[in-house]
C-alpha cells in the first residue's frame, strides 16, 4: 500500500438554512449562511499549522465553500465520493416527518427509499478513503455530516451503520489516524472539535 501514515483532518461544512432547521440536505445544493461563512473563517487559524498534501472536497457549494474560505479554494481536488447520502424521497424533510411515516426508521440502518441505503454509501466512502491512503502526508476533507460519518465509521473497520455512533457539528474538526504509526491500527484521534 503507498502512503505515508499521517493524520485525516475531516472537516464537516458551514452552517445552512437546512441544517438550521433540521432539514435532510443531501444532493440540494443549499448556501451557507452568513454564520456558516464565520465558521469557515474560524477554520483558518485552526488550519494553518498544518501541512496538507491534499485536500479533497464534495462538489456541493456548502462544502466547497467552506473549503474556499477556509482558504484551500485554489488547491482543493473535487470527489463526487464526498458527496452527502442521497436522501431520496426524504430529501428535504425533517426526522420528526419521516418517523410518523416510518417508525423506528435509522438511517444508518436503513437507508432512504429511492435515495441511498447504507451500503451504497459505505462504498464512496470505501473508494475515498482508498484515494486517501494514496496520499504522502496529510489530507485535509470538506463534506456533510452523514457521509463522514460513514467514512469514519469504514476508516474505524467497522460497517456504515456504525456511523451512526459519531455526530459532527457544522464546521466541526475530526481528526483520523494511526495508533502507534501502524497501518492495521486506524483510530480516531480527535471528534467534532468546534472551532471558537
Amino acid at each position: 500500500m503507498n502512503g505515508t501514515l499521517a493524520d485525516v483532518y475531516l472537516v464537516r461544512h458551514g452552517e445552512t438554512e437546512w441544517s438550521l432547521s433540521g432539514q435532510h440536505t443531501g444532493l440540494t445544493d443549499v448556501p451557507l449562511t452568513a454564520d456558516g461563512e464565520e465558521q469557515a473563517r474560524r477554520l483558518q487559524n485552526r488550519l494553518r499549522a498544518v501541512s496538507f498534501a491534499k485536500v479533497f472536497s464534495s462538489p456541493l457549494q456548502r462544502a466547497t465553500r467552506t473549503c474556499e474560505i477556509a482558504g484551500y479554494g485554489s488547491v482543493v481536488e473535487l470527489d463526487n465520493n464526498l458527496i452527502e447520502w442521497n436522501y431520496g424521497d426524504y430529501e428535504g424533510k425533517k426526522r420528526d416527518w419521516i418517523l410518523a411515516q416510518r417508525p423506528g426508521w435509522l438511517i444508518f440502518r436503513d437507508g432512504c427509499p429511492n435515495g441511498e441505503l447504507p451500503a451504497d454509501v459505505g462504498g464512496r466512502a470505501d473508494r475515498a478513503i482508498s484515494r486517501i491512503r494514496q496520499v504522502d502526508g496529510n489530507v485535509l476533507v470538506f463534506s456533510s455530516g452523514h457521509v463522514l460519518r460513514v467514512l469514519m465509521a469504514r476508516w474505524l473497520g467497522l460497517e456504515p451503520f456504525g456511523g451512526r455512533y459519531f455526530k459532527l457539528g457544522t464546521a466541526a474538526l475530526t481528526i483520523l489516524s494511526y495508533d502507534h504509526g501502524n497501518r492495521d491500527e486506524p483510530v480516531l484521534r480527535l471528534l467534532n472539535e468546534s472551532v471558537k
